[in-house]
């Protein structure tokens, strides 16, 4: 039988492996490979999420790597845009492909208008204008509906001839977009163009679920799918169990983890932490509740716009939080789901003016305020 984990200790043990139990200082390159990228759809919020995590990091530390090529930003997990280092940006894309192939087919704006397209002969079309220079989705939908039209693909939409090319394609969104303190464009270049390097035929899922595990274990089947938007893993796992050791949740569900994983005790203390808005942290698992509180799940965050920045107390949500930003002041309000005790408002505001001195150096006066949802106005 196996051994029970409670929520706690599980808890414990993720939070351990995303470096959110104690920031650890390790070079940028190996803390995006440990924590398996960062969800990354905005051009900047992502970078509170190594600030979060690193000693003696910089936005500009981040920024010169994403310049330099050694991390990407790039459609993957659950289709949706990761920063990733170059290396694992060029093994874990093809394993990916059925997520993006899904969300194509299926996607309710572009599916219908490349129905019956071939994905060879749009890739073959798309390739060279994209290595040529980089483009923007309506630059290369505008290159590829004229292609099309001599090529016999008919009158198609655009957007969605791009929108084909970014999930058929491994695209990577380009520099300045998502360099801390610039703005530009969202614009594409193939991986293998900006890497200099082909994607990798030989990775295998074995090795993304491993990875996985040691990122955000201990998981059931179920987690891994939620993470990567992949279905039918059950039979991978099951080829890894020699290589795994197996828990059970409090609920019963049957966990696996890496033999030599860490699995800090339940006891652990876990420091407060502010969570950037798409934080993996809490969208890598389909049973959220090693984290998540019933006061979270009463907001509806998931019919909010834009996505909220969340606390972390105790390991647990409880609360969220905002950064205002000017040439000379930033002020950062976290907002508690219930009223806090003086020593955890003394954490939460000394965790509030480290973040402002990563994410608005610059700034003169810097004001933390901490207060709860329901005495907010």
């Amino acid at each position: 039988m196996s051994e029970r984990l409670s929520r706690r200790a599980v808890n414990r043990a993720t939070l351990d492996r995303q470096l959110l139990l104690a920031r650890a200082a390790m070079p940028v390159v190996e803390a995006v490979e440990r924590l398996d990228g960062l969800q990354a759809q905005t051009p900047h919020s992502w970078y509170a999420g190594l600030g979060i995590r690193l000693d003696h990091v910089t936005p500009e530390d981040v920024a010169d790597l994403l310049a330099g090529r050694r991390i990407v930003r790039l459609a993957l997990m659950r289709s949706t845009i990761h920063l990733v280092s170059a290396r694992d940006a060029l093994w874990l894309r093809p394993l990916i492909q059925p997520v993006l192939d899904r969300d194509l087919f299926r996607n309710h704006t572009h599916g219908k208008p490349v129905q019956g397209l071939d994905m060879d002969e749009l890739v073959a079309a798309a390739r060279p204008l994209l290595e040529e220079k980089p483009l923007t989705g309506r630059q290369l939908g505008a290159l590829l509906a004229e292609h099309g039209r001599e090529a016999g693909w008919g009158d198609r939409a655009e957007a969605s001839l791009a929108y084909a090319a970014r999930c058929r394609m491994a695209l990577v969104q380009v520099p300045p977009r998502g360099v801390w303190g610039k703005s530009g464009p969202i614009a594409h270049t193939t991986a293998e163009a900006w890497l200099g390097e082909p994607l990798a035929e030989e990775a295998t899922l074995d090795e993304m679920i491993l990875r996985y595990l040691a990122a955000f274990g201990p998981a059931s089947v179920m987690d891994v799918q939620a993470w990567s938007g992949l279905t039918r893993l059950k039979t991978v796992m099951d080829r890894l169990r020699p290589r795994l050791v197996t828990f059970e949740d409090e609920n019963g569900r049957e966990l696996f983890d890496l033999p030599d994983a860490p699995r800090p005790a339940p006891d652990t203390p876990a420091p407060p932490r502010l969570l950037y808005d798409f934080d993996n942290l809490l969208l890598s698992h389909a049973d959220r509740s090693r984290f998540v509180t019933e006061q979270y799940r009463a907001q509806n965050y998931p019919a909010r716009r834009p996505a909220p920045s969340i606390v972390l107390l105790d390991g647990v949500t409880a609360g969220e939080w905002t950064l205002e930003t000017g040439r000379d002041e930033a002020v950062l309000t976290i907002r508690t789901y219930e009223k806090v005790s003086a020593d955890d408002a003394e954490a939460l505001e000394a965790e509030a003016h480290r973040l402002i001195g990563f994410a608005a150096a610059g700034t003169e006066t810097r004001t933390v305020r901490v207060t709860t949802l329901s005495t907010d106005e």
